[in-house]
């Protein structure tokens, strides 16, 4: 059974949505329904805003209302260290810590040969012109820990080093605090071991 086409078109729309399936995007499309009709206007004139007042940063492709993004318009940001990440959801990440003050490089994403991923897909080219505009005395490759992210930090790592980057990490990866080792995976445990540091 299809509901009122109005309300089948809302699930349809929701549905496309990342993580969210059919069944999810019905049990949204029913709260929406139960909202005050201001809310549900509220929330699609702030989507429908989306394409028109959001761009890429022209420095470091993170999300941004004018030209630069907060981070590469703050002045008192420690440009002499550049983090790599590989999408803008990452840099907030790294932001709501509140410990790292230099500047960001969003790669928009990881190579992935198999998906026709490849480094002119991604913004290196572009990492790689700013690299000699900043000159940064560190440079932190913080892409996931998965098959893509390793691939591409050590792809990243080999090209930063023909350049004459003498400083490349990589954030230490590990046990979450709390954590039993009993319980643990074994690649965690590996990485944990050998992100070790002098207490």
């Amino acid at each position: 059974m299809r509901y009122a086409r109005p309300l089948q078109q809302v699930i349809d729309e929701l549905s496309r949505l990342p993580g969210i399936g059919p069944k999810s995007a019905q049990r949204l499309a029913f709260f929406l329904l139960r909202r005050n009709p201001a809310e549900v206007r509220a929330l699609g004139e702030a989507i429908a805003l989306l394409p028109d007042t959001i761009q890429r940063c022209r420095q470091c492709f993170n999300y941004a209302e004018t030209e630069l993004c907060p981070v590469c318009a703050d002045p008192g940001r420690d440009r002499s260290l550049l983090c790599v990440v590989a999408e803008a959801a990452d840099l907030m990440a790294l932001e709501r810590a509140n410990e790292f003050r230099g500047l960001y490089h969003v790669l928009g994403g990881l190579l992935s040969p198999l998906a026709g991923v490849g480094p002119d897909d991604l913004t290196i080219p572009q990492l790689m012109e700013r690299l000699h505009e900043l000159q940064p005395r560190e440079i932190i490759i913080a892409t996931p820990p998965s098959v893509e992210g390793d691939a591409t930090a050590e792809y990243l790592r080999q090209i930063l080093a023909a350049e004459g980057i003498q400083h490349i990490t990589r954030p230490a990866l590990g046990l979450p605090v709390g954590a039993e080792l009993d319980y643990a995976d074994q690649v965690t445990l590996i990485r944990a071991l050998q992100g070790r540091r002098e207490m």
